[in-house]
């Protein structure tokens, strides 16, 4: 085997796939992902701290999508618009990994652990844009509820998203799910 070989993480994250699939994660050894992948087991841990990360390691990248696109938007819009363009961008960035997201998504509702640590994630990234939008001025109470609502339509779009056989496109449905809430919450404000 040469020293170097192309694509090693992306290989690394199907051979993990592919056995969490056929073996549960539980039951898929660090050593069997990188044996299936062609690699050594010190080249896995050069891209990953542990096999739970090849589920999770994308969640930094995500954040900093996230926060920089509230960072980034104009002073004066809307602090939920903001959000939600920034779930939208995020949706953008996942809808090129559709076939890996329906994979780990699988491999995470088996498994009660991995499952918790999803909802950690989730958690994790609503603190982070709730800090941002604080950082526009947005107040402590308001920045916690939009973020927290962004994640919400994230996660209502997500599940349409990895469900449908139309295979709608991502941002797509995260415009449709903030729309729709919309809809709810001025039905809810009518006498």
């Amino acid at each position: 085997m040469g020293r170097w070989e192309p694509d090693s993480r992306g290989r690394l994250e199907t051979a993990a796939l592919a056995l969490f699939g056929e073996r549960g994660f539980e039951n898929t050894t660090v050593v069997e992902i990188a044996a299936r992948a062609g690699l050594t087991e010190r080249t896995f841990f050069r891209y990953f701290a542990d096999k739970r990360e090849v589920l999770f390691g994308g969640a930094g990248a995500l954040r900093e999508l996230l926060v920089g696109t509230v960072d980034g938007a104009p002073e004066n819009a809307d602090p939920l618009d903001v959000v939600v363009a920034a779930f939208e961008a995020a949706a953008a960035m996942l809808q090129e990994r559709r076939e890996f997201a329906l994979r780990r998504q699988a491999v995470i509702a088996a498994n009660t652990e991995l499952r918790e640590r999803e909802v950690i994630k989730l958690a994790l990234l609503a603190a982070a844009v709730a800090d941002a939008l604080r950082r526009r001025g947005v107040s402590e109470t308001a920045a916690s509820l939009i973020a927290d609502t962004g994640i919400a339509i994230f996660s209502a779009a997500f599940a349409a998203w990895i469900n449908e056989t139309e295979h709608r496109e991502f941002p797509l449905l995260i415009r449709e799910s903030f729309d729709e809430l919309r809809a709810v919450t001025a039905g809810a404000t009518r006498p």
